[in-house]
């Protein structure tokens, strides 16, 4: 189990941050730890009683520890949102997006007509080092035949990844190839990373995307940025939207990389004085003058809020986009001697100003609605449906004016264009067609865009009415029905998202954003906002 290293302006434990998102996401994390001997006397003993009588005088043969697990999580439930049981057969999956890697053959996959097909081979995995290529189709794995038996993501997973050092046997069939060729590939450590992309959006102003917090976060974004200064960048725009948090440490030395020395991060507040700490900015960071907007929008949460709460309040940074989610509690990991680990809330988080952004959560089925209450409410559409609390009223380092009690609210809103979203669009993705096409059709041409080179990719290449055609037929192909009409409402769309794909599959990720983000409405409000910054210093917006 690894540990977090703290930094020198963190005071008591090793503290991270994990939420529950709609979507069922947990980011979790791994801090050894000491199980901690509850002193609850009676009520355990009761506990002792009932499991005791349902073990030896119940009618039929019961699971007990299926049946200590589930109490385990009601409990839980009655306490707060983001209190967590993993148990231990899910630990190291829990773990693994946080600790920046995971353990198998490293590919990128996609699954096509019931095949599994290689998207990528990743750079420096097991597999490109045995001759894995783009295009091969996977037909088993060990003993087991696995196209067209229904295989679903989940099932690949399982099959492919691994502990370091075990060997997956594999039979491909590669284009070209009259016999299925066979591979044993090593599983080894593959990197996930949390910055998914930066580049340079004009010849001043650089763009970094940080998808999560994880262990290699701060090393990856600092990786980043010198590549970006290097490129003349004066300003940034730092993309927070979407990222579900992880670990507070990390979030606190992004910060400290904006902050003059002396300046305060972030304080967190527990019933027990040993979960109080205050994080402090040294003077060690390399963009602590320079322009700085941060994106946020309702998936935002957790260390997301943290940094973007703390250039909020010392007035560093402008931040864009819509309120974030609310999560500000505390979560500490506790092992458990069976091998499970118990994800327990012990401190609140505070903003520099003294807010705590933390959403509330007496009614965890309200709790879970809150998105969809925000969305039926216009928050997403318009910014005065927004209504805060008077008696949650903070003052910036600067003076001006922002409120606790649920998520960070932006200095600029940028509402949420309906206008592009296609069900059509929708059903291509979720039906693998937008993939497989933009797949085979970047292997067509894929010598011809290399030369191409991707400049005159960006600024020249058209998506025609012929290539969206294909696209259609590609649908139809997974039983999804043309719709002329949508595709006719939403073209642009359409044309923006074919050709990142496309991109995607050539230039990878450094591909890919460039070209999407002419639809991040929130992006391209942001880059006209940079003259707004010295707004800041006065103490307005």
């Amino acid at each position: 189990m690894s540990e977090i290293n703290n930094s020198p302006r963190q005071i008591g434990l090793p503290l991270i941050l994990c939420i529950g998102l709609a979507a069922g996401v947990l980011i979790g994390t791994s801090l050894n730890s000491t199980s901690v001997p509850g002193k609850s006397g009676g009520d355990l003993q009761k506990f002792r009683e009932v499991l005791g009588l349902i073990k030896d005088e119940y009618v039929d043969t019961t699971k007990t520890d299926a049946l200590v697990d589930d109490a385990i999580e009601h409990m839980l439930d009655k306490l707060d949102p983001h209190s967590a049981y993993i148990p231990a057969s899910k630990r190291v999956e829990s773990k693994e997006d946080l600790q920046g890697n995971f353990e198998g053959i490293g590919i990128e996959f996609s699954i096509f007509h019931d095949t599994l097909v290689v998207v990528a081979a990743l750079s420096g995995g097991p597999s490109e080092a045995v001759g894995l290529q783009s295009g091969d189709k996977i037909i088993k794995v060990g003993d087991k035949i696995i196209a067209n038996v229904g295989l679903t993501n989940p099932q690949v997973m399982k099959l492919l990844k691994g502990p370091k050092g075990t060997e997956a046997k594999l039979e491909v069939v590669r284009k070209n190839s009259k016999e299925p060729l066979k591979f044993t590939i090593v599983r080894d450590k593959i990197p996930q990373h949390s910055v998914d992309v930066s580049y340079m959006i004009d010849p001043e102003i650089g763009y970094i995307k940080v998808n999560r917090f994880s262990q290699t976060t701060y090393d990856e974004f600092h990786k980043s940025f010198d590549d970006l200064l290097k490129k003349g960048m004066k300003k940034l725009v730092l993309d927070l939207q979407g990222n579900p948090g992880g670990y507070m440490n990390q979030a606190i030395d992004l910060a400290d990389e904006f902050l003059t020395a002396g300046k305060k991060i972030v304080f967190t507040k527990g019933k027990d004085k040993k979960y109080n700490s205050d994080a402090i900015s040294t003077s060690k960071g390399d963009f602590e003058k320079g322009d700085l907007i941060v994106l946020v929008n309702e998936g935002s949460a957790s260390a997301s809020e943290i940094l973007a709460g703390a250039l909020q309040d010392n007035d560093r940074a402008l931040v864009v986009g819509r309120r974030s989610f609310g999560k500000g509690l505390v979560q500490y990991p506790f092992d458990l001697t069976d091998g499970s680990e118990l994800r327990l809330t012990i401190s609140r988080y505070y903003t520099p100003s003294g807010r705590s952004i933390q959403k509330p959560y007496g009614d965890m089925e309200e709790y879970s609605k809150d998105m969809l209450k925000r969305y039926k409410h216009g928050e997403f559409f318009n910014a005065d449906s927004i209504k805060f609390n008077d008696s949650l009223k903070y003052l910036t380092l600067n003076g001006r004016t922002v409120y606790g009690g649920g998520g960070i609210m932006p200095d600029y809103f940028v509402p949420l264009d309906t206008s592009e979203n296609s069900h059509y669009l929708n059903e291509l993705y979720l039906s693998n067609s937008m993939q497989e096409f933009t797949f085979n059709y970047a292997g067509k041409h894929k010598d011809e865009f290399i030369k191409m080179g991707y400049e005159k990719y960006f600024r020249n290449f058209a998506i025609t009415d012929d290539i969206l055609n294909q696209l259609v037929k590609v649908g139809e192909g997974n039983k999804v029905p043309a719709d002329y009409k949508d595709l006719e409402r939403h073209k642009r769309s359409f044309k923006v998202n074919v050709k990142a794909q496309i991109a995607r599959k050539i230039w990878n990720n450094e591909g890919f954003y460039p070209i999407y983000n002419e639809t991040n409405e929130v992006l391209q409000q942001a880059i006209k906002l940079f003259d707004r910054i010295p707004d800041l210093n006065r103490g307005k917006m």
